[in-house]
């Protein structure tokens, strides 16, 4: 047996190959390690975690402010009285009252602005203002299925903070709830820290309205005239809103009165409960956990729309699970089953009722009192689906007249009747606007640009919850069902535009024409008198002969 062989020392400084034939020895040089240099520690565990502590939602958007629309001082103008506007127009719809609000913007100094707002609307209870107004994400809308303007409870009270933060003034509130009640006055502003309300004053005070409520707010901000200015948004709110009554005093100026189109309130948006498939699991596992039904089927029925006891027969059977079950009982494997088994039913679609669309004769009543066109469509495109949230879309257009015929188009973008005036390139409307050939409807377009000629759009969501893209309510998401819906009602208008066109064409053809023949048959009348020594009732004659004549037969060609 041969034995092993012993490990072979370490070798300590140079190292001596071994001498193959031919070859010479070569030394080479060991290259010591680096030296790796430790740092020291300059926090422990416990020090930072002595640097962490909760913010409120306020602190968050005081330093991120530009993600709710105040991103510079022209902006935060438009963002302040469009957030007051939508809260007071939807006020006024859900109480069943014809809107009448009166918006004033008065320059106090160089950059500095007071804002005023006032409705005729149910008005706010007293408990209720510092809250409102004081307190970010609070509302009665962000947990409502139904068509409404704001969405999270954010909007009002961030304008009033941002006043706060650019002039250390409160907002001021006025309300009054019925012509029996006494009105209240409050001053407030924002703990951001804590996300609460601080009552400055709060005082009985004289106001003439019966019911109403007065919001003023002042702040840095810049006033300019134009495209995405708060004259234009006022103008694009009336025009989306012919229901509404706006009075409207710019800085300096006399007061610009839109007088209602239509004296009807829009068809009341009815709230829904949600759709199964639009619930994600993690929301799915809250409501079981919250639910106090004691069997899962009663639960599925109570909190879910359009879930009839087949169907949730159906659904337990594909998940198995009991429908005996005590929701509040369910293992996440046993919810996530129920989860997938929504998807394996076929479940009908949300009720659209939650919806309330502006409408075709009314959108065409808002579009005759701005534009001085020839042609004047809409159409509304039947309610459709997304993530299980019904909406709705609606297109209207108004073509020649006085619209300048050089010049792109001109887009307006509304989402529940609130106009979109940022952003236009990263929404879902835009891009449906140059998805569809405008050139097939007899319009001039060039590729990725918005068509060329004498022709405004106006296109409408409405829905429960719109897919905004950020929290400034600017844009709307890519979502593939709503482009395919707008794109639908596009090309809906679209084909009758482009009927419209060509009829005028042939029309001006014609007539051009028919130029050409009262122009000329005269001389040819006096030649023929010439040539033949007719008598002037033979030539009147003729001429109306060969009249006859050649109209038959421009029409025969056409």
């Amino acid at each position: 047996m041969v034995p092993p062989k012993a490990p072979a020392a370490p070798v300590v400084g140079p190292v001596i190959a071994e001498e193959s034939e031919g070859d010479e020895a070569a030394e080479v040089e060991a290259t010591p390690e680096p030296v790796r240099k430790v740092p020291a520690r300059r926090a422990t565990a416990e020090s930072l975690a002595e640097k962490q502590r909760e913010i409120s939602v306020s602190e968050f958007f005081v330093k991120n402010r530009h993600l709710l629309g105040f991103d510079n001082k022209q902006k935060a103008l438009l963002t302040a009285v469009r957030e007051c506007v939508d809260n007071s127009l939807d006020a006024c719809e859900e109480a069943g009252i014809l809107p009448e609000l009166r918006i004033e913007i008065r320059e106090l100094s160089e950059e500095r602005f007071r804002i005023a707002v006032e409705d005729n609307g149910p008005g706010i209870v007293k408990a209720q203002i510092p809250k409102i107004f004081g307190k970010l994400l609070y509302g009665s809308k962000f947990h409502r299925l139904k068509q409404q303007r704001g969405q999270q409870g954010i909007g009002v009270s961030a304008a009033g903070m941002y006043g706060q933060l650019t002039t250390g003034k409160p907002v001021t509130i006025v309300s009054r709830t019925s012509p029996q009640a006494i009105p209240h006055l409050f001053e407030i502003t924002v703990d951001t820290r804590k996300n609460q309300p601080l009552v400055l004053k709060e005082e009985k005070t004289e106001w003439e309205k019966a019911h109403g409520t007065r919001v003023e707010i002042e702040m840095e901000a810049s006033y300019k005239k134009g495209r995405r200015s708060v004259d234009d948004y006022v103008e694009q709110t009336a025009l989306s809103n012919p229901h509404c009554r706006v009075l409207y005093s710019p800085p300096g100026q006399e007061t610009i009165t839109y007088e209602r189109a239509v004296h009807e309130l829009p068809e009341e948006a009815k709230e829904i409960k949600p759709h199964p498939y639009g619930v994600e699991l993690g929301r799915l596992m809250r409501m079981f956990q919250d639910s106090q039904d004691r069997h899962i089927s009663t639960a599925l029925k109570n909190d879910f729309s359009r879930l009839t006891p087949k169907v949730v027969e159906d659904i337990l059977k594909i998940a198995g699970v009991s429908q005996k079950a005590r929701p509040r009982d369910l293992d996440t494997p046993a919810i996530e089953r129920v989860h997938k088994a929504f998807g394996k039913v076929k479940i009908m679609a949300p009720a659209t009722n939650c919806l309330s669309p502006v409408g075709e004769a009314a959108l065409l009543k808002g579009l005759r009192a701005r534009f001085k066109a020839d042609y004047y469509d809409a159409v509304t495109r039947p309610p459709a689906v997304y993530r299980g949230n019904p909406f709705q879309v609606e297109v209207a257009l108004a073509h020649g007249g006085e619209l300048p015929t050089d010049e792109l188009i001109e887009v307006f973008r509304f989402a529940n009747r609130v106009p979109l005036q940022y952003q236009a390139s990263a929404c879902a409307v835009t891009k449906s606007v140059l998805s569809v050939d405008w050139r097939s409807y007899g319009m001039q377009m060039s590729k990725g640009a918005l068509p060329t000629g004498p022709m405004v759009l106006m296109l409408h969501i409405a829905s429960v919850w719109v897919p905004f893209t950020s929290e400034s309510k600017e844009a709307i998401a890519h979502y593939p069902e709503i482009v395919k819906e707008l794109r639908l009602a596009l090309m809906e208008v679209g084909r009758r535009l482009g009927l419209h066109v060509r009829r005028g064409k042939r029309e001006a053809a014609e007539a051009k024409k028919r130029g050409y023949i009262d122009k000329f048959i005269p001389h040819i009348g006096i030649a023929l008198t010439e040539i033949l020594d007719l008598k002037p009732k033979e030539t009147d004659k003729v001429v109306a002969n060969l009249k006859t004549v050649l109209e038959r037969s421009r029409e025969n060609m056409v």
